[in-house]
């Protein structure tokens, strides 16, 4: 059974870091697509960040690009989101997910329905 179980979530101020966790078990994360994703209420399914774990590529959001890190720990089996520089409209849950195969633009890393197992959430929210 594939669980992904994210961690790291809470309330920071503008301008502050949060890294989020997401830790696998059931399936390997090396040589996969590991993506992050949020969901404001209301709004479709956002992709933020992918990497992929065989050959380390990154992928980010417009939105993100640097100011987010994604990055793998394959010992681990788990992936994390590096959050810095943090803006109130960062405010949201954001969710792990896990696809197999290519992790790339062609591929359509952001796109929400292409992945196939994904984690509760966890809550971020940033105040002004």
């Amino acid at each position: 059974q594939v669980q992904l179980v994210e961690s790291g979530g809470g309330s920071v101020q503008a301008g502050g870091s949060l890294r989020l966790s997401c830790a696998v078990s059931g399936y390997t994360v090396s040589r996969n697509c590991m993506g992050w994703f949020r969901q404001v209420p209301g709004k479709e399914r956002e992709g933020v960040a992918a990497i992929q774990t065989g050959g380390g590529s990154t992928f980010y959001a417009d939105s993100v690009r640097g100011r987010f890190t994604i990055s793998q720990d394959n010992a681990k089996n788990t992936v994390y989101l590096q959050m810095d520089s943090l803006k109130p409209e960062d405010t949201t849950v954001y969710y792990c997910a896990a696809r197999r195969g290519a992790c790339t633009v062609v591929a359509g890393w952001w796109v929400a329905v292409s992945y196939n197992y994904w984690g509760q959430g966890t809550q971020v929210t940033v105040s002004s």
